[in-house]
């Protein structure tokens, strides 16, 4: 018994392919936004990407702009033979390759999924390639007169201005690293020689913060140096007070802004899903409708329509039984060759 069968007169017909067609050209159009969407994503990781470990997290937006391109392409195509099924004549072309376009539209809305899956799960792989990345470009923030890392402190502050952020988990990390250069430390400086000496590794370390971590909003002038040190500053207390840096961390705040944009496109490529479906069930009542005209060289004829010539546990019992079949004839094709050679021999 077919699944969800539905008796077709030429009205019925047209009213399902105009609308059907109507419903391709919308997906079209929702295509074109999923390729802007992944475009418009993968610039916005360019644009930091050196604050990255790897580049895997350029996967899901390469993945999006292909998604995006195949949508407007399989949709364009769905279109026209929509356009076509109100001419049983150039209908009748489009029948040899209708079953193969409605496997292919399956397996994409099955990509679909994928990539819906992909966008909210990439936050936890962002989150350790930004804290690993971000841990490794602030060591680097001192190198300015060094080939290839001369542009990491520009990038650094620009980030951290943008974002409102400061340091990698907190403003605490710039503590851990020397980030100035020790071509702007004077070393006959009793200070300098002090703190350096006072480290096991040598590095000039302070409890200082670039700039790029204060926060303009702050009615009082910017405090970056000596942040824990509380008779340094009149009236002070770095436990009470209301530091006015940035509190929030870079990783924090990165991962929070790319998230926000990956939930956005999830949302986006789920809805585009459920349009490829309807599109989809749509299409598979034109050709069943299409292919069984009481009166084929009468266009006003009725027909019948379904999404399964059968039910959905006979259609399984089906499909597995025909791989079984493919999968023996297989072995026997294999097992004479065998033969062939050993008689040869």
């Amino acid at each position: 018994m077919a699944l969800f069968k539905i008796k077709f007169d030429l009205q019925k017909r047209v009213k399902l392919a105009q609308g059907l067609w109507l419903m391709y050209w919308f997906a079209v159009i929702a295509g074109a936004l999923v390729f802007a969407m992944g475009l418009f994503f993968k610039i916005e990781l360019r644009k930091n990407s050196e604050l990255m470990d790897s580049n895997e997290s350029h996967f899901v937006p390469n993945l999006l702009i292909i998604v995006g391109l195949l949508a407007c392409g399989i949709n364009a195509f769905g279109g026209k033979i929509c356009y076509d099924s109100l001419d049983t004549a150039k209908f009748a072309r489009w029948k040899t390759a209708m079953k193969p376009f409605l496997i292919s539209c399956l397996a994409f809305n099955a990509l679909l999924i994928l990539t819906a899956l992909f966008c909210f799960m990439m936050r936890i792989p962002l989150m350790f390639t930004l804290a690993e990345g971000l841990k490794n470009s602030m060591k680097f923030y001192k190198d300015t007169d060094t080939p290839g890392r001369c542009y990491m402190k520009r990038t650094l502050d620009q980030m951290q201005m943008e974002f409102k952020c400061c340091g990698n988990n907190n403003y605490k990390d710039w503590f851990e690293i020397q980030w100035v250069s020790n071509r702007y430390l004077d070393f006959s400086a009793k200070e300098v020689k002090d703190r350096i000496s006072s480290n096991v590794d040598g590095k000039y370390l302070m409890d200082a913060v670039p700039f790029s971590c204060c926060n303009p909003s702050s009615p009082r002038p910017c405090i970056q140096a000596q942040l824990t040190n509380n008779s340094a500053h009149y009236s002070y207390d770095h436990y009470t007070e209301d530091l006015n840096i940035w509190k929030r961390g870079c990783r924090d705040a990165l991962v929070s802004y790319y998230g926000g944009m990956l939930n956005t496109i999830g949302v986006l490529v789920i809805l585009v899903t459920v349009l490829e479906v309807a599109v989809t069930v749509g299409l598979q009542y034109v050709n069943t409708a299409m292919s069984t005209l009481v009166n084929p060289e009468d266009p006003e004829s009725e027909s019948e329509g379904w999404i399964l010539e059968k039910t959905v546990k006979e259609t399984f019992t089906d499909i597995m039984a025909k791989a079984k079949a493919m999968r023996g004839s297989q072995v026997e094709d294999g097992e004479g060759g065998e033969g062939a050679v050993a008689t040869v021999s």
